[in-house]
């Protein structure tokens, strides 16, 4: 066997009768904190290029598929077989230059043609995308998220208006390294913190409220259809 199946083995008997108190009454919902816990330590040894301590933390967050998905087979829905086939068939089609006989030259290439796929996806699954900013996930930490607003501002030349300084923007990017962005997010964080407030929640409002201003005025000025 696998070292795989080995893995799903050891978390079947955990689960099993006369496995672990513990792991017999982990739900979905129990775990969710562990996840991002785990995650989180993977992200340290990411930044640090810690190769050991990386090996690890990658066991400890593919537990956490496995205990999701051995959990979800339980109740009937999928196992983890399913995750792994539907991730592989995801990731061949939707790499039609290397699977197939599409062609992407570049990065950027490959960037719309996934993109252009995955509308595709949704549209054949029924799903309804918003009619300015595609679905983000609603648990991103805050300053992720307001990254991805943003992307998609520039990426879809959405109306910024005056929400966001456009200007100011680009004269501080001009102005940041990695050491320099790092060194300002931590001397705001030690401000917010100074005067009681509250970093994460003040930058999820403003995106938030980026969005309500750039969707309003995408709607009243609509871009003109292209053929």
């Amino acid at each position: 066997m696998s070292a795989i199946d080995d893995l799903r083995r050891t978390m079947a008997r955990l689960r099993g009768p006369g496995g672990c108190p513990w792991d017999r009454e982990q739900t979905h919902q129990s775990l969710a904190r562990c996840l991002i816990d785990e995650v989180s330590e993977l992200l340290e040894t990411i930044d640090e290029l810690d190769y050991p301590h990386m090996r690890e933390e990658l066991g400890d967050v593919l537990i956490q598929i496995v205990f999701h998905a051995l959990m979800a087979g339980e109740a009937g829905h999928f196992d983890f077989d399913d995750v792994a086939r539907d991730i592989n068939d995801k990731l061949i089609r939707r790499h039609p230059h290397v699977f197939g006989g599409a062609r992407a030259d570049t990065s950027a290439d490959v960037l719309v043609q996934w993109d252009a796929i995955k509308a595709v996806e949704k549209e054949r699954a029924g799903e309804v995308a918003p009619k300015t900013f595609k679905n983000l996930p609603p648990r991103l930490p805050a300053l992720m998220f307001a990254e991805a607003v943003w992307k998609q501002i520039e990426k879809q030349r959405l109306p910024a208006g005056d929400s966001v300084d456009a200007e100011r923007v680009r004269e501080l990017g001009a102005e940041l390294d990695d050491d320099a962005l790092g060194r300002r997010l931590f001397e705001l964080a030690a401000a917010a913190r100074a005067r009681g407030l509250d970093p994460e929640g003040a930058l999820r409002r403003r995106t938030a409220q980026v969005i309500h201003d750039v969707e309003k005025r995408a709607q009243a000025n609509p871009a003109p259809a292209t053929a």
